[in-house]
Formats: C-alpha cells, sequence, structure tokens
C-alpha cells in the first residue's frame, strides 16, 4: 500500500503575501480552512504545517489566491497597454490591510480635466478610506469611532474641494483631519462612546492593542504614522505638528513602551507587521462615496440654515429693541428713604370734662343770625 504524496505549500513567507493580496484577514482564512487564527499565524510564520485535510483545504485556497493575483496583474497589464482612458473607480488602487497602496501613475492633463469634482472625490476616498478605517481604529480603539473619524474627515475635504485638490498631498490632508477627529478627549463624553466594544480575537492582538491605547495620544500617533504608513521622520514630524527632534525622541519611547510589554515586537518589520494585522482584524469597511458626499452636504445645509435662522432672530430682536426703546433720557425714580425727627401721626383721643362743656355751649349757644361768639376767659 502506497501513501499519496503531501499536497506541495509555498515558503511561510509566501502563505502570508498571498492572503494579504486577496484582502484577506487571519481570521477569515481560518473560518474557511476550520482552524484557530493563531493557527494560521503558526503556518505563516514556519513554526507548524498544516497536515491531512486541513493542508489540502489550506494549499487550494492558496492556490486560488495566486491565481486571483496573476489574473489582476494581467488585468493591470493589459489596463497599461491599452490608451482607453478606464473608469475612475476602478483605475484606482486597492488599498492592502494597512497603508495606501502606490498611487497610480499620473493620467494625462486632458483626461484630469475630464474628470468632475465628484469623481475626483471618490477616486481619492476609494484610494484612501479602507487603510484610513484600519489606521483610526489603532489610534481609538473604537470600530465606530473609526468609522465616524474617516467619513468626517471626508465631509471636511468635501466641503474644501478646492482647497484639497490643489494640495500637494491630498491623502495627508485626509488623513491628519481623520487623526484629529478620532483623538479628539470630546468623545469620551459622548455615552455611545462609554460602553466597551469587544477586543480582537487573538490574544496577542488584544496585547498589542492595548499597549497602543495606553500610550498618550501624540506618542500612538507618532509610531502609527512611522512604523506603520512608514513616513519619513521630518514628515511624521510635520503632520503631529512637532519638531524633528521631539518627534524622534516620541518615536523612541514609544518603541521602548512596546518592547517592554512586548519583546517579539522590538523590530520595527515585525511591529510594521503586526500592526498591520491588528488592524485587519476588526473586519473593518468604508462607507460609500456618494453616502459621505451627501451626508457632507446635508450637513452644510443644516448650518446654513441654522446661521440664516440665527441671523433673522439677530435682526428681529435688535429691531425690536430699537421699537421699544425710550428716545430721550429719563432719570430713574430714587428708592424712599426714612425721615427722621417728625412726629409720628395719632388719632385723636377721647375728650375731656372740659372739652364736652365747651362743645355742648357751642351746640346751645350757636344762633342763628349773624351774631358772633365772644371768647371768654376762664
Amino acid at each position: 500500500m502506497t501513501r499519496s504524496p503531501a499536497t506541495p505549500l509555498p515558503p511561510p513567507e509566501e502563505r502570508r503575501r498571498l492572503r494579504e493580496a486577496g484582502s484577506l484577514t487571519r481570521a477569515r482564512l481560518a473560518e474557511r480552512v476550520g482552524v484557530r487564527p493563531d493557527t494560521v499565524r503558526a503556518w505563516e510564520s514556519g513554526r507548524s504545517t498544516p497536515r491531512g485535510r486541513n493542508r489540502e483545504m489550506y494549499a487550494k485556497l492558496l492556490a486560488a489566491l495566486a491565481q486571483e493575483a496573476v489574473a489582476v496583474r494581467q488585468k493591470e497589464h493589459d489596463m497599461t497597454v491599452l490608451t482607453v482612458r478606464p473608469d475612475p473607480a476602478s483605475a484606482t488602487p486597492r488599498p492592502t490591510a494597512f497603508a495606501q497602496a502606490p498611487p497610480p501613475s499620473p493620467a494625462p492633463r486632458a483626461e484630469a480635466a475630464a474628470l468632475t469634482p465628484a469623481q475626483a472625490f471618490d477616486a481619492l476616498y476609494a484610494y484612501c478610506a479602507p487603510a484610513l478605517v484600519r489606521q483610526t481604529y489603532l489610534l481609538s480603539g473604537r470600530r465606530d469611532l473609526a468609522r465616524e473619524s474617516v467619513e468626517r474627515a471626508f465631509q471636511q475635504a468635501w466641503d474644501r474641494w478646492p482647497e484639497v485638490a490643489r494640495d500637494p498631498d491630498p491623502a495627508g490632508w485626509v488623513r491628519a483631519a481623520a487623526y484629529e477627529w478620532a483623538l479628539s478627549p470630546w468623545h469620551r463624553f459622548l455615552r455611545r462612546h462609554r460602553r466597551p466594544e469587544p477586543p480582537p480575537p487573538g490574544t496577542d492582538d488584544r496585547a498589542l492593542l492595548e499597549v497602543l491605547l495606553h500610550l498618550p495620544a501624540p506618542y500612538r500617533r507618532t509610531l502609527l504614522l512611522y512604523d506603520g504608513v512608514r513616513l519619513g521622520l521630518p514628515e511624521t514630524a510635520a503632520e503631529t505638528e512637532a519638531s524633528t527632534r521631539a518627534a524622534a525622541r516620541r518615536l523612541t519611547l514609544a518603541r521602548d513602551t512596546v518592547a517592554a510589554r512586548l519583546p517579539a515586537l522590538s523590530d520595527p518589520e515585525e511591529l510594521h507587521r503586526r500592526l498591520a494585522e491588528v488592524a485587519s482584524t476588526g473586519r473593518l469597511s468604508a462607507t460609500e462615496p456618494p453616502v459621505v458626499r451627501g451626508g457632507g452636504e446635508r450637513r452644510a445645509r443644516f448650518w446654513t440654515r441654522a446661521a440664516i435662522a440665527f441671523t433673522v432672530v439677530l435682526i428681529g430682536t435688535t429691531a425690536l429693541t430699537l421699537r421699544t426703546a425710550p428716545t430721550r433720557y429719563e432719570p430713574p425714580v430714587p428708592a424712599g428713604e426714612t425721615v427722621r425727627g417728625v412726629p409720628p401721626r395719632v388719632a385723636p383721643g377721647p375728650l375731656s370734662e372740659k372739652e364736652r362743656e365747651l362743645r355742648t355751649r357751642l351746640r346751645e349757644e350757636l344762633p342763628g343770625g349773624p351774631e358772633r361768639l365772644t371768647p371768654q376767659a376762664w
């Protein structure tokens, strides 16, 4: 009885590259094969090798991913050879799990001028949004806040599109706005952000995300830009609004903190790979560009109407004040004061005996003619 040969597998590095090229997370690939994500990580690092039925399924899945990658490269080659201008959405390079793909080759000026502002915005959104959602997830640790930050950043870009379109780095403009919104300290006062979110499924992913969230916001942002997005140190310092020396100091302290908690991530290359893996475990997806543009336009209309209503109320209040205000100076009425030294007014008391006799004489002797009473001495 002969034993069937084992299904051949590509090297560990090629396995990981094929999975990332197919935009598959380790959890999704493990779900397809029927194993745990930690097992897939061991296969990709070379610590273990699949056997039996798992090996066959894993090999078939990798072969399908390899064929898909070849087909995508052939399609890109054909599109490069042809001189027909492709659709902006399909021509946009598909971003990887963490950072943006290399920018496309510059189009002719006539073709670039033919794009409408909405098409140019949609192309920028398709190029940057998926990676930005994953990056802001590492900054905030919350999936809903990551999506909200990216949407707000692109809505600001759409409101200021002439400025963003002329910017030398539109992707950097949007990334800076998304990072600012994700790191805003006011989010903790919102009720929906007080409830904790479920952590990543992997133990190593949870540990790395916990270390990142315990770093101060400027250190976390510097580490993400330099070791995650792979910006240069001057570009990182400029985006974080710090000097190059301060950015280098923040980067060094952040790396030391991560290495102290997780010694396996002391290598920058390994740290970059693990950041990409943690960012891809959230299964985050960006909203469609028309929805983002519509939300920004609705918010702009709302604030415009609110400003108009406030102006109308202010004008009405001013007119009412002018109508009811006095036209001349009226001195105020002073408050009453207590006057001292004046005897109080009292009511008359009972008549004495002499007063009663005088009253009787006056009543009896009062004549009806011109006679007058002659005073008499008592």
